[in-house]
């Protein structure tokens, strides 16, 4: 691969990172419960408030990396390592975005379920943009391969393993910190699991060829 398309490759990945941190945003506000990776930072954000969103979304990726590092041991790639700034980054723009979405109203129950829609289209958006981009995978992602090179189980069962775990650790934790209550994932994060990869294919079948030309070009 040329060092131009390269370029072209990770400056995308960049902007994936800012739809996906925007999507983050938008079901964040609307208070319906996030995306299932994002469940157990948004659960200890509400507990802890001393560090925003995206600060502990920091937090929970590098964890991953962790994990990945421990899974894969000597076969883990140095490369991978770039996971963490990409992190930081996902983090800032994800507070970033919370700014942006705040002045929205959230009063009424169908905004707010409307907020996840348009959360999971711009979520789907910059995780389709991710894929085309193929070059450094989200940490969440690279985490559930790590366990798929590991184990020579699929990656898709796994996928979907990792996200109930999520889902199960964010409500085990709520009920921890909250007496009992569950806190911060609700049915948003469940439409969110049932469509973002539905929208994400969509996105793929359309933008993968001529975005794949621009970036070969």
């Amino acid at each position: 691969m040329e060092k131009k398309e390269l370029a072209k490759r990770y400056i995308l990945a960049i902007i994936s990172l800012f739809f996906s941190a925007l999507g983050v945003a938008f079901t964040k506000h609307g208070e319906l419960g996030v995306s299932p990776i994002s469940s157990v930072a948004n659960v200890v954000s509400i507990k802890y408030t001393a560090l925003t969103l995206g600060n502990w979304l920091i937090v929970w990726n590098c964890i991953l990396i962790l994990g990945q590092i421990i899974i894969l041991r000597k076969k883990f790639q140095p490369i991978q390592l770039l996971q963490i700034p990409l992190s930081f980054l996902f983090g800032f723009f994800t507070d970033l975005c919370m700014k942006i979405v705040a002045p929205i109203p959230v009063d009424a129950y169908p905004v707010r379920l409307l907020m996840i829609i348009i959360g999971v289209v711009i979520l789907a958006f910059g995780i389709a943009l991710s894929v085309i981009a193929n070059v450094i995978m989200n940490s969440g992602e690279a985490f559930v391969k790590a366990i798929a090179d590991t184990t020579g189980k699929t990656f898709g069962n796994l996928k979907v393993g990792f996200d109930v775990s999520c889902v199960v650790i964010a409500v085990l934790l709520s009920l921890l910190f909250f007496d009992f209550k569950i806190v911060g994932t609700r049915e948003g994060t469940i439409i969110s699991a049932l469509l973002t990869g539905v929208v994400v294919r969509f996105y793929d079948g359309r933008l993968r060829q001529p975005l794949t030309k621009l970036l070969q070009s």
